[in-house]
């Protein structure tokens, strides 16, 4: 059983693949500086591109895990996720609020999806 392993690094991966399963490391802001909606869309930009990358996509998602440091941000995550997500393809979703290792980043997103 292969395990496929894309833009390894030191300290994690971004995406491993086993038996048609892709698995995502959690996604942040590349552009830190951002309100909760301006993270929140740079995040699933990457969520998409990498699925991409994974031969999936967003209708593949099999469930996803979102952080948020403050729920008070949480309307503006979802004004961002009510526009990203497929309709008829909305995966089962936990959203905890939770202290990030970036202190400056909102919102982080785990994913994991089928590959097409």
């Amino acid at each position: 059983m292969e395990i496929k392993r894309l833009h390894v690094g030191k300290r994690l991966s971004e995406i491993a693949i086993h038996n048609g399963t892709v698995y995502l490391a959690g996604q942040i802001a590349d552009d830190p500086t951002q309100d909760i909606v301006g993270q929140t869309q740079q995040v699933l930009a990457s969520v998409d591109r990498l699925l991409a990358e994974a031969g999936s996509d967003k209708t593949c998602i099999l469930s996803t895990q979102l952080f948020i440091t403050d729920m008070a941000l949480f309307p503006g995550l979802n004004e961002v996720w009510d526009t990203w997500v497929a309709p008829g393809h909305t995966p089962p979703r936990a959203t905890v609020e939770a202290k990030l290792a970036n202190p400056a980043c909102l919102v982080e997103v785990v994913v994991v999806a089928a590959q097409r």
